[in-house]
């Protein structure tokens, strides 16, 4: 017997303080064919909180996929990432670090803390749109994500 696919939005968790950015990485995904809700933490410590839904997010959608800036307030993405990867609850989650260091020490840390990958935020305003696109077509097209 065959089972129904039931569609479902991909909810996507972009950890990043810079305004800027949120609003480049929420156009970019608005002009994609794909239903993403983007729900946004501003520093390290929100983060964790919106993925544990502890107070105010307790009714927090479970992330299919997080984008994590390296640089934030509060707690840093390399506490971040290392809590997420520790975490059985969570460490099924892809976690895509996207930074703007390029310092081999930070790739090298990152990797060893489990991030599914490592990107280099460009500068260039449209090789930013173009980076978060790839990262649709990829990480939510193309990639079978865990439930």
């Amino acid at each position: 017997m065959a089972t129904a696919f039931v569609y479902r939005p991909v909810e996507l968790l972009l950890v990043e303080d810079n305004p800027g950015d949120v609003r480049l990485t929420r156009e970019a995904l608005k002009e994609g064919s794909i239903d993403v809700r983007l729900s946004v933490a501003r520093d390290g410590v929100e983060a964790l909180d919106f993925l544990r839904r502890q107070a105010p997010y307790g009714d927090a959608p479970r992330p299919d996929l997080i984008l994590l800036d390296l640089n934030l307030p509060r707690m840093n993405g390399r506490e971040v990432l290392s809590e997420i990867k520790s975490d059985p609850r969570l460490r099924r989650i892809p976690v895509l670090v996207m930074t703007t260091s390029r310092a081999d020490q930070d790739i090298q840390k990152a990797y060893s803390l489990n991030a599914n990958c490592y990107i280099t935020k460009p500068l260039d305003l449209d090789e930013f749109l173009r980076i978060v696109r790839s990262i649709e077509d990829f990480w939510l097209r193309t990639v079978t994500l865990p439930n």
